[in-house]
This record gives C-alpha cells, structure tokens and sequence, in this order.
C-alpha cells in the first residue's frame, strides 16, 4: 500500500498538479492540507473521475484538508474531540483496515504569540485523541503537514531557526510526546540523504538554495512500522509552473503484514 500527504496551499490553485501527480505516483491514499476551499466548491467529480474516493472538509480561504483513496472511506470524523474549533484541520477515514488520518497542525506564527499557545493546546488535545484511536485501531498511518520540524537534522540551518516556530523546544517535545504513543517518523526509519526537506519559503530563492524544512510527516504505528518498505519525498512537484511551496511526502508498506 503507498500512502502520501501533501499541503497543496490552494487545491483551486494546484488541482491540476494534483491530478499530474495521482496519474504519475498512484498513491492507495492521499491526504492533502491547506485545501482553501469551502464544501460546496470542492472538485469533487474530478478526484472520482481521476479514481479515488474523496472526503473533505474545508472553510474558505484558510486550512480546509481531504482524503483521497481507491477504496470506501468508513468511519470518517471531522473534528479533534475535545477541542471546540470551526477550523479545519483534521480528517481521519477507514480504509481498507487502515486509520488513516490527515492534519494539518497549526503554525503558531511566532513563539510566545496567543497563535502559539493555541498550537501548542492543539497538540495536547491531538495527543489525546492519538492514544484513543491506537487502542481502537492496531493499524494507524498519521500524515499531514505537522508544522514542526522534529529535528536538527531536519532544517536548513539549525543556529538561524534555533528555538523559532516550527523548531523550538516546546514544539518538538509535544511531537515527541506523539511519538512516544508508538508511533514511528517512516522517513527515519530508513538511511536518507542529507538536507532532505518538505517545505521551502517562496521567498530568498529558497527552493533553488535548498534552504528549506522537513515538517510534512508520516507516522506508522507498530503493525504499520514492522511493513514499512519505503518513506520518501517526492521534490518533483516542487519545480512545477504555481507551485505549492510543500511537496508530497510518500510511504509505501505490504498492506497484507508480508513485510
């Protein structure tokens, strides 16, 4: 089974990106972020036509995330229990056998902000509802644009983002609290290139100087992890004409526990 997240900033913007990419990679399941759209414009005659199964949730101009599958999407939930929020930053679908869920964590804007002591809240609130679903489900893949970089080796310049939103202490403590659940970051269950990264700033020529960031994950649980057979980023899209500043992320694992 091949799984992927991207944060196309603006499906309305990137469909056509998008339906490259679904042709291209042939993912089982995708899961995108920063949709930008409301309900009712969402494109969904076209996903179906292109193969997949959709289901989204969206508000307009901001967040909005969907999952796209080959199979039926069962049991899909739209919102962080717990946490009474109109944002939407979260979907989580069965497929298959599979918890799949899609987020996209808040960005927190500036250490210290209020933006920031939401995000953090957010992930305590997340954390919670992880540990809920693990003991529901042996089988759960975590995607999204996590907004944290986990680790130093996971940003351009570690010293120019030292304790910076996206990097600091508090930020990768509660992802690691996550991890702690039993979940595994697929990219570094495996050896990978150095200065490999999800996210480049539009500004500075940044993408061309590869001074970017690795905040789009995906996090397997033990079941999940044992038949992990590969996790990469696929930085092609990010050379397209409009592109979105994240490119997708990719797992694939033997969906039949064959390893």
């Amino acid at each position: 089974m091949k799984v992927a997240s991207w944060n196309v900033n603006s499906l309305n913007v990137r469909l056509p990106h998008v339906l490259d990419w679904l042709e291209a990679a042939q993912p089982d399941i995708l899961g995108l972020q920063e949709t930008k759209l409301t309900d009712e414009k969402f494109p969904s005659e076209a996903i179906r036509e292109a193969g997949y199964e959709v289901a989204y949730a969206g508000q307009k101009t901001y967040n909005g995330v969907a999952v796209l599958a080959r199979s039926p999407l069962n049991d899909v939930m739209t919102d962080l229990p717990g946490l009474e929020d109109p944002q939407r930053r979260v979907l989580g679908a069965t497929v298959d056998g599979l918890r799949f869920i899609n987020l996209y964590v808040p960005n927190g804007k500036a250490v210290g902000s209020d933006k920031y002591e939401y995000k953090l809240g957010w992930l305590d609130k997340l954390q919670a509802w992880l540990a809920a679903e693990l003991e529901r489900h042996e089988r759960v893949v975590v995607v999204g644009d996590f907004n944290i970089a986990p680790a130093d080796a996971d940003v351009h310049d570690p010293a120019e983002w030292h304790e910076q939103i996206l990097c600091s202490t508090p930020e990768r403590k509660a992802l690691g609290q996550i991890l702690d659940l039993g979940f595994t970051d697929s990219f570094r269950a495996f050896e990978q290139p150095e200065r490999a990264f999800s996210w480049w700033d539009y500004r500075m020529n940044n993408f061309k100087r590869n001074r970017g960031l690795r905040i789009d994950l995906i996090l397997t649980s033990p079941a999940v992890t044992a038949e992990l057979r590969t996790s990469t980023i696929e930085r092609d899209p990010r050379t397209w004409d409009r592109p979105s500043d994240h490119t997708p992320v990719v797992a694939e694992f033997a969906a039949d526990g064959s390893g």
